[in-house]
């Protein structure tokens, strides 16, 4: 029964998977949209589900929260007093909030409300290394950011935002992400922090 269950699911992420591919979108881009990492992706448009295999994701969902603005809000204000937290711990001052679109910016948005900064909105590219800022919001140049977004699979798009934002004159010191997938607590030596860590501990 479980292994039914599992394959159930598993073909309904496929289905998933499949319909936006074929919208076009890309690889990364699904991963973004399904909470997965682009590998699960991979597997599952090459439907090597279908094999005695076991899942190495973890899919994660939070529609319950992102259909009301003040359910966002409320989680908002726990990463608002994360951020003081580790503001205090680290000794340093924040100036600006940044959200990584798509997911990531309405929280950026709440958070940067309750904490009085400036918000900055950015955009990784599905397919090149760098990323854009918006010229709508506030830049990063001569700033402390805390980046902002929801899940945090294998660290890369976190990663990328960094680099960006220390390319643009900017000083990332914390990331905050609603779920964490990763091993570690730093990525590209700066802290992470997260509201739920999940782990994969065993497959059937």
């Amino acid at each position: 029964m479980n292994r039914v269950i599992k394959m159930k699911s598993v073909e309904d992420l496929y289905k998933r998977a499949l319909e936006l591919k074929n919208k076009g979108m890309s690889d990364k881009e699904i991963s973004t949209e399904l909470h997965l990492s682009v590998n699960t992706v991979t597997w599952l448009l090459s439907k090597d589900f279908l094999k005695e295999s076991s899942v190495q994701d973890v899919k994660i969902g939070w529609r319950s929260a992102g259909v009301f603005g003040n359910r966002i809000y409320n989680l908002s204000e726990v990463i608002a007093d994360i951020i003081q937290e580790e503001s205090i711990i680290g000794d340093y001052e924040v100036d600006s909030i940044l959200g990584v679109s798509i997911n990531g910016i309405p929280f950026a948005t709440m958070v940067s409300f309750i904490m009085e900064r400036e918000i900055t909105v950015y955009r990784p590219h599905p397919s090149r290394e760098e990323g854009f800022f918006s010229s709508n919001f506030a830049g990063v140049k001569g700033k402390n950011v805390v980046v902002l977004d929801d899940v945090a699979s294998t660290g890369e798009t976190l990663k990328r935002a960094i680099l960006d934002v220390q390319k643009a004159g900017g000083k990332v010191v914390l990331a905050v992400v609603l779920a964490s997938k990763m091993a570690g607590e730093e990525i590209s030596g700066v802290r992470v922090r997260s509201i739920l860590r999940t782990r994969l501990v065993g497959t059937q």
